[in-house]
């Protein structure tokens, strides 16, 4: 009877002891599923995810002095008898340095920069007409400049309004905007955001060739930070299109083809790191700041030097090769060759994009 007893008494302690143990393990797991869930979740994307078709790649062909005749016939294409107007649309924020980079840049080539920016965030925070205010810093380009705003929306307390749908009206009303600014068919449309900027012989290139495909993304070469931290080849969204009354004006996929090497994307290229915050709290992605220690200056400034990431997020790769080959810093790169001329030709003035110059000011 006394053994009976024991073994009850002994099965009891047991089911008591891992039933503690699980009221210890729930909290820890929902911590650790709260803190870490977007790690978790990116690590096993190759596992629940398939990634999207592959893009028939153009081969880009260039080198200095060869002719725009030889250049069209290596493509495929023929050389025009005159080239096409060039539009340039982007939404803007608040990256007038990126800007400032980008007009002129494409200036030679660009027949209307169009241009609307919001007096709100896509997060529904009330923002500063940028562009409006630093008009005069653009006044070498302000013939060509096309100028509007939308009137966004400010977010009520604790709304949950999807900051993409306001994103993609602001998108909506750039056709309108483009054709106040006078585009017709078979002009060619730069559909970018502002820091997706190709490169001048690109679009040289697109306006003077006859065959060229109706909608053709963009390869740019990523960068993060500044020019210091080359990422990879990744960038897609921007595109070009031989404009047409069903022309739409979008940041999504719209075409299989895109051409190869065609310019630079230089995410978060900010020379303050108020700016840095700006966009962190302001843009689609807004939800990837989860803690608020994620917006300390001293924090952004010390990833900015050493190419982490600002949100402690893995790589959004659909394999696992990828995944492994992309975790930890971004290598910093000590070459400014096959960057915006304006760049280098003004390398005082954006010392903050080339290699050595991370540290930021507030």
């Amino acid at each position: 009877m006394a053994r009976k007893l024991q073994r009850l008494t002994s099965r009891h302690s047991r089911r008591k002891f891992l039933f503690l143990i699980l009221l210890l393990l729930v909290p820890i797991c929902i911590i650790v599923i709260f803190t870490h869930g977007q790690k978790i979740s990116y690590f096993f994307r190759p596992l629940w995810d398939k990634p999207p078709p592959q893009f028939e790649h153009i081969p880009h062909f260039y080198a200095e002095n060869v002719s725009m005749d030889n250049l069209c016939r290596l493509h495929g294409w023929s050389l025009r008898s005159e080239p096409r107007r060039v539009f340039d649309g982007i939404i803007f924020s608040n990256e007038l340095d990126i800007l400032e980079i980008r007009y002129n840049e494409l200036n030679p080539y660009v027949t209307k920069f169009v241009i609307l920016e919001a007096n709100t965030t896509f997060t529904g925070i009330p923002k500063p007409l940028y562009y409006a205010a630093n008009r005069n810093r653009f006044a070498f380009a302000e013939d060509k400049i096309v100028h509007g705003v939308f009137p966004g929306r400010v977010a009520s307390l604790g709304s949950n309004e999807d900051p993409f749908k306001l994103e993609s009206e602001q998108r909506l009303a750039m056709n309108q905007l483009l054709r106040r600014a006078g585009i017709s068919t078979d002009d060619l449309l730069i559909m970018s955001d502002t820091d997706e900027i190709p490169s001048p012989h690109t679009v040289k290139l697109l306006q003077w060739c006859d065959g060229v495909p109706p909608v053709l993304h963009l390869e740019l070469k990523h960068y993060m930070y500044s020019f210091e931290f080359p990422v990879d080849y990744s960038s897609w969204r921007a595109s070009i299109h031989v404009y047409n009354q069903w022309t739409q004006y979008r940041h999504s996929r719209q075409s299989d083809i895109i051409l190869s090497d065609a310019g630079w994307h230089c995410s978060f290229c900010f020379r303050y790191l108020r700016e840095f915050v700006f966009k962190m709290t302001a843009y689609s992605h807004a939800d990837r700041v989860r803690r608020k220690e994620f917006l300390k200056y001293s924090r952004i400034q010390k990833l900015i030097c050493t190419g982490d990431d600002l949100y402690d997020m893995l790589p959004e790769e659909y394999s696992f090769k990828d995944l492994i080959k992309k975790m930890g810093s971004i290598p910093a790169s000590a070459s400014a060759v096959h960057i915006p001329a304006y760049v280098v030709k003004n390398a005082d003035k954006f010392k903050f994009l080339l290699p050595g110059g991370c540290v930021r000011s507030p």
